[in-house]
């Protein structure tokens, strides 16, 4: 199996360069992406091809349940690299419907080490918890979660100095909450984009 991965691999780049001889020579040349993408791990989640966008065009951080926590370093570091020194004009959070991690925290499943990770996901959860309590379906919760927990991290996204710093020095940048169906392939735009740090409060 792993040699067909590499063989894909080949045919992949042989591709590239039949369409665009120089595709290569540009990527190598530097990383110039106008969005970061913060979104699950989930292998069903690819975020260049939902997006329509080739490599270089998208700095990508991913993680299980899409979280932004305050104390994650790897995140932070992500954050840091590509508002301070790529410049991105968008950070995009984007979560996706029947999200393996926010299932577990909404059932109280318990999964191993990543429960600690998944932590944050219950806590909103709870917060939500008579929102969430009132929808009889459960896959509509779930989905609600989904939904809730990508608001907390667009506003954790809002909240981190990094982004506050580049609001106060001018820099353009918008903070998006998305949310992407596996069923359709299509992201739901929560519309709770944020350009300005008055604007984070009403986040969940």
């Amino acid at each position: 199996m792993i040699e067909t991965l590499k063989a894909n691999n080949r045919r992949w780049a042989e591709g590239k360069v039949a369409a665009d001889p120089g595709f290569f020579a540009r990527l190598s040349g530097q990383q110039a992406p106008e969005y970061l993408w913060i979104g699950c791990s989930d292998s069903r989640v690819p975020a260049n091809e939902i997006v329509g966008l080739d490599p270089g065009e998208l700095f990508v951080h991913r993680n299980v349940a899409n979280l932004a926590p305050p104390q994650d370093a790897n995140y932070l570091s992500v954050l840091q690299f590509s508002v301070d020194i790529l410049k991105v004009k968008h950070v995009i959070v984007v979560g996706h419907y029947g999200c393996g991690g926010v299932t577990a925290s909404l059932r109280g499943q318990r999964l191993g080490l990543v429960d600690h990770w998944l932590h944050p996901v219950r806590d909103v959860a709870h917060e939500h918890r008579h929102e969430l309590d009132a929808i009889e379906n459960e896959n509509a919760r779930i989905d609600r979660l989904c939904e809730l927990n990508v608001m907390r991290q667009v506003r954790n996204v809002t909240s981190d100095l990094v982004v506050l710093d580049a609001w106060a020095r001018g820099q353009p940048l918008t903070v998006h909450g998305w949310v992407y169906s596996l069923a359709n392939g299509l992201v739901t735009d929560l519309n709770i984009s944020v350009s300005r740090p008055e604007h984070a409060a009403p986040l969940a």
